[in-house]
């Protein structure tokens, strides 16, 4: 079994290398790059996840900081996904399958397909037969997919926090056919907290991780007659997760309503200006949706520091999202754990202590 990594020097250097070509839009550089390091005798699983593995998270990290554009971002992962298809085809990057079967898939909605990928070549090197289903795949194909196929496993990659319900719906779905399933992901926490709390049967905290893990061997889960989502999560029976989501429609449209009056500034946005304010209200609905799922209050806080941080870099004033909070503390006044989280992420933005906190 490989567990290979670069020396440090080589390693930098050809991140570096790597860096130059993707962001100059460079893809046939970026190849060769690649592919001449693997005939160079570079082991190719320490190229994927060595090299390009954190190129695309320093990508992450300058968009964040903006310092790349959306659309520089978009080029660069492009490329990044087709370096990795090029290196996939080289003669050193293929094995002939002596262990199990395993199916690899980001959860619906999930559309940051690169781990989930760099995962599928991972196992693939090390002598598993993979299939890669890719970006979010529903689940009721998934389960189609293993009826039809079989697997002895199941990997989800979720990025981003607001997936988990659905990433929870697929965990229940697979393993009532009784398939384990590993899942990974900067969704479920940096300790996995919540591949636990949703009743994971493995979590991995990257690729090398999840690959000895698989390994190792998990054990195939015991499908349990009627178990529903609600059952991993009871205080979910307060409804107020699903009266959240369901209301965010009117919710983002009622602080947009009351912005300029709390917010005068917001007076004389552009329509764009306006239409990025009504998609960033929209996330943090969509937050708070999903704190009150998992009942984390560190989820909701920890978003609201990293966009607040985010709006800065973009020249923003954070105290823009207090108005956002004050409208939805008026309007879910009556759902206790809601008030509990709007007065935390109020805690937060007063303080003035923007919490980095990766959503994908």
């Amino acid at each position: 079994m490989s567990t290979n990594t670069l020396a440090e020097p080589r390693t930098r250097g050809l991140q570096d290398r790597l860096w130059e070509a993707v962001t100059g839009r460079d893809e046939h550089a970026a190849a060769r790059l690649v592919l001449d390091a693997v005939d160079e005798g570079t082991d190719p699983e320490a190229v994927l996840l060595d090299v390009i593995a954190p190129v695309q998270a320093r990508v992450g990290t300058e968009w964040a900081a903006n310092r790349l554009s959306v659309a520089q971002e978009h080029a660069a992962s492009a490329i990044a996904e087709r370096v990795i298809a090029a290196l996939a085809h080289h003669p050193q990057a293929r094995d002939t399958p002596r262990l199990g079967r395993v199916t690899v898939a980001c959860v619906d909605q999930e559309w940051h397909a690169l781990p989930a990928r760099l995962l599928a070549e991972v196992l693939t090197l090390r002598g598993w037969q993979v299939d890669f289903l890719g970006a979010q795949v529903p689940t009721p194909h998934l389960i189609g997919h293993l009826h039809s196929f079989g697997a002895d496993a199941v990997a989800l990659s979720s990025s981003i926090p607001t997936r988990l319900p659905t990433a929870h719906a697929a965990i229940t779905a697979c393993q009532a056919v009784g398939v384990p399933v590993l899942v990974g992901g900067a969704a479920f926490g940096p300790d996995g907290r919540y591949a636990r709390l949703l009743g994971a049967d493995a979590w991995a905290p990257d690729a090398r991780a999840a690959a000895v893990r698989l390994a190792d061997g998990i054990p195939a889960p015991v499908p349990a007659a009627g178990r529903q989502q609600i059952d991993d999560l009871p205080h979910l029976g307060d409804q107020e997760y699903t009266l959240v989501v369901r209301g965010r429609p009117g919710l983002v449209r009622e602080v947009m309503a009351q912005l300029e009056d709390r917010f005068p500034a917001a007076a004389s946005y552009t329509e764009q200006q306006r239409e990025h304010t009504a998609q960033d209200i929209a996330h943090i609905v969509e937050y708070l949706g999903v704190a009150l799922y998992t009942d984390d209050d560190d989820l909701f806080t920890g978003f609201m520091g990293w966009t607040a941080a985010i709006l800065e870099a973009r020249r923003v004033p954070a105290a823009s999202l207090m108005p956002v909070l004050d409208v939805l503390g008026t309007e879910l006044k009556d759902f206790p754990r809601t008030t509990r989280l709007l007065a935390g992420a109020r805690s937060v933005l007063e303080a003035g202590r923007p919490q980095p906190r990766s959503t994908g």
